[in-house]
């Protein structure tokens, strides 16, 4: 199974434009308070803040996902999504045998979601873990990724 979330993220520069313009103007109504005889309150700089606050968020989830499981390897990859068209920025890759598929675990929050993969590993104990965001992923995606990863797993349990 092969998808990816390129088509979901194309908002993602949008919504940074949008609240890049927000906060140049918020700014300059602070100034031209400032200039005036009123005082400057904490209220006046609320709307900065929160506009901050989303931001930080938005560019934590705003990441593309790209999964692959044909094959005898499974690829899992984020990018960031802003400059992706001319760089690759904020990647986390992993490329691995499916016999090396130990668990899963899906995190499924509200405002985030994320797949947590445990790769066992010859050289150490236990597993290796990578987690990736798949906020921006739709449901249907989601439920074809769990299941493609469930019958790894199971493979694996059924051959040991």
């Amino acid at each position: 199974m092969r998808f990816s979330n390129k088509n979901e993220v194309k908002i993602v520069p949008s919504i940074y434009i949008v609240l890049v313009a927000i906060f140049v103007t918020n700014i300059f109504v602070n100034i031209e308070l400032m200039s005036s005889d009123e005082p400057v309150r904490f209220s006046h700089y609320l709307p900065n803040i929160v506009v901050l606050l989303l931001g930080f968020y938005i560019h934590r989830i705003g990441q593309s996902f790209d999964f692959d499981s044909d094959g005898e390897t499974v690829n899992l990859k984020n990018n960031g999504v802003f400059f992706s068209k001319f760089m690759e920025y904020r990647v986390k890759k992993a490329e691995f045998p499916k016999r090396k598929l130990g668990k899963f675990r899906i995190s499924d929050y509200f405002f985030y979601s994320a797949v947590t993969i445990y790769i066992s590993s010859r050289r150490r104990r236990g597993y290796k873990k990578y987690t990736f965001n798949t906020t921006f992923l739709h449901r249907k995606k989601k439920r074809g990724m769990i299941a493609s990863m469930q019958k790894i797993v199971d493979n694996q349990k059924t051959t040991a």
